[in-house]
């Protein structure tokens, strides 16, 4: 009786054995990174500290819009429950018509809301998250502050802190208070756009026109 020839085997073609291991750690990675920024969206680590710092959003006409609106008033709210001392409103995007700062409209906010002038620290040069951050670093340097809160949008928090980290500063997260109803789809976009955000920051791959691109994208 004939003996049959020994088959070979079939391995699986090198290429796409890569490409199926470089897709599953691309999800492992943004998975890991999905569950994280969630989880600093929830929890609100504010303790005393030297300043609050208020992470700057769009105005509109020397106004602040509801999601500055909101940062601004949670800001308040910590200063007034004497956890820190000085807010500082950070944001250099000025409006074409009126030349007013996100960082200046933040201050006059301040200022309604009962707040003393020498107790607010303005900043109005920056442009994105990592201009912020740098120009928070800078402050804390010349005013010595040691500690600070970071006052953004929950899924904003946890590429702030990583930021922060980097320069060395101790920074206490606090997301403002949710208003108005946000769907899932409209959570799952932000956190989509801080993963997209902070991968870039992580590869070291966040060109400036690329980081103020990705800032523009939320709602303001």
């Amino acid at each position: 009786m004939a003996r049959r020839p020994p088959q070979r085997r079939r391995d699986g073609h090198p290429l796409a054995t890569l490409c199926f291991v470089g897709l599953l750690v691309v999800v492992t990675w943004f998975a890991s990174l999905y569950v994280r920024i969630a989880r600093y969206a929830r929890v609100d680590q504010a303790a005393p500290a030297d300043a609050i710092a208020v992470f700057g959003a769009a105005q509109y006409l020397g106004h602040p819009s509801p999601v500055y609106h909101a940062r601004l008033d949670h800001a308040v709210s910590l200063y007034n429950k004497g956890l820190a001392g000085s807010i500082i409103t950070l944001g250099g995007a000025a409006d074409s018509r009126t030349g007013q700062s996100e960082g200046s409209v933040g201050r006059d906010y301040l200022l309604a809301q009962g707040v003393p002038n020498d107790h607010i620290i303005a900043e109005t040069e920056s442009v994105d998250t990592q201009e912020q951050v740098d120009a928070l670093a800078d402050l804390s340097a010349e005013y010595h502050l040691h500690s600070i809160i970071a006052v953004s949008d929950g899924t904003h928090l946890f590429r702030i802190q990583a930021l922060c980290r980097h320069r060395g500063l101790q920074v206490f997260t606090s997301p403002r208070a949710p208003f108005g109803t946000l769907s899932t789809w409209g959570q799952t976009t932000r956190i989509a756009h801080e993963m997209l955000s902070y991968t870039l920051l992580k590869f070291h791959l966040q060109a400036d026109w690329a980081g103020q691109w990705i800032d523009r994208w939320e709602d303001g």
